[in-house]
């Protein structure tokens, strides 16, 4: 079944997932095994040359987890899905086959705090460069780049910002200036937003959030407009050992199923409740793509099909009063991540962007009251209700 076939809604819960062809099980099997036995001493030779594409090494591939590559690939559009074990690992990834001494990448500001980390505290210690900026206007991207840059790296909608970058308008900066442009979708998830159909090469996700939904895995995945960079890497994959686990894949695979179902949901509280913190006299502002207030409204609406289940606010009162907020919710759970069944509330300052320090954090416009709220599957009613008995506490 090929990603274009069928409807979105429908290529969830087929994609990739052929019915078992020996005993005829409906779901994927989980092969939980590390290693894989060869008929002869040829097959092995075979295998590890390249000539047999059958499987040897669960650290090199596994039938469960190609089911699940298989699925996310066609959702995206893409041309072969690699999975990894974490969102950072598939980002690490990224990093380490396209960067080296001497390469330099461009990416979004407001990124999810970790990523930024790795580029500035980490890589920059084998002599990688790295500018960021505000990708929201792509002037700023067409600025940034020098003659070794290599990588364009996007994130859109940002986190925990919600800035919106036109795709569209980055791939052809990335092609004119001879780089790549990866496109973090994790906010999206390939239901809203398909980067490789506005020009990305490649796309990746923290399955953790919305393509699992259920708060019980990490996970992490790559898209790729063309095998050969797939290719490239799968074998730094394998060299640093970031490959996911079967029964991880097999819980991405069950949760993938309903992403569609999940998503639509949340999505429908989430334009309901923005529109609503936007008129309550202790929200300073409210940063969501379905507002008209955002101020990449427009854009929002052309390149995504969705407005999305993510939506950012300050409170008047700061810092004092998100923590008042926070410590009284009831339904919604105080934690980090997103993209869960249930409602989570977190502070991005202190929390899941602490790591970034204050200057780099106003530089990326994530001030010390932004409150990131990831609406689930709740009742609306009861999430507004929830929300509303909260704010009335500062």
């Amino acid at each position: 079944m090929k990603h274009a076939a069928v409807k979105f809604d429908t290529a969830c819960i087929h994609a990739g997932q052929a019915p078992d062809k020996l005993f005829g099980g409906v779901s994927v099997p989980i092969f939980q095994s590390s290693t894989f036995a060869f008929e002869d001493a040829d097959q092995g030779a075979a295998r590890f040359s390249g000539k047999d594409s059958g499987y040897k090494y669960t650290r090199i591939g596994n039938p469960t987890n190609a089911a699940l590559e298989s699925c996310i690939a066609e959702l995206e559009g893409g041309a072969a899905g690699l999975a990894t074990a974490t969102g950072m690992s598939a980002i690490s990834t990224v990093f380490m086959t396209f960067l080296g001494a001497g390469k330099h990448i461009v990416s979004t500001g407001s990124v999810y705090g970790p990523t930024r980390t790795l580029l500035e505290n980490e890589l920059v210690r084998f002599g990688v460069e790295s500018t960021f900026v505000d990708t929201s206007d792509v002037e700023n991207i067409q600025k940034a780049l020098k003659s070794n840059t290599a990588l364009i790296y996007v994130e859109t909608p940002a986190n925990p910002t919600l800035s919106i970058t036109d795709i569209a308008a980055a791939a052809k900066i990335a092609k004119e200036a001879g780089a790549l442009l990866v496109v973090d979708n994790t906010f999206c998830s390939p239901l809203l937003q398909k980067p490789i159909e506005l020009g990305a090469d490649i796309v990746l996700h923290s399955m953790t959030k919305f393509i699992n939904g259920h708060s019980d895995v990490v996970a992490g995945m790559l898209v790729t407009s063309t095998l050969e960079l797939r290719s490239k890497m799968h074998k730094v994959l394998c060299q640093m050992g970031g490959t996911i686990d079967p029964h991880q894949a097999w819980l991405v695979l069950r949760g993938v199923k309903t992403l569609a179902l999940r998503v639509k949901a949340a999505q429908a509280s989430s334009i309901l409740l923005a529109e609503e913190l936007e008129k309550h006299p202790k929200i300073e502002w409210v940063k969501y793509p379905g507002l008209k207030s955002h101020p990449q409204y427009e854009l929002a609406k052309r390149q995504m099909s969705g407005p999305g289940a993510m939506i950012s606010f300050e409170l008047k009162g700061g810092v004092k009063a998100g923590k008042t907020v926070m410590d009284a919710v009831r339904i919604s759970t105080l934690a980090v991540s997103l993209g869960g069944i249930e409602s989570l509330i977190q502070h991005p300052a202190s929390m899941t962007h602490a790591s970034m320090g204050p200057k780099a954090r106003a530089e990326a416009g994530i001030s010390d009251g932004l409150v990131r709220f990831s609406v689930g599957c709740e009742d609306y009613e009861d999430i507004k209700a929830d929300l509303w008995q909260a704010l009335d506490k500062i």
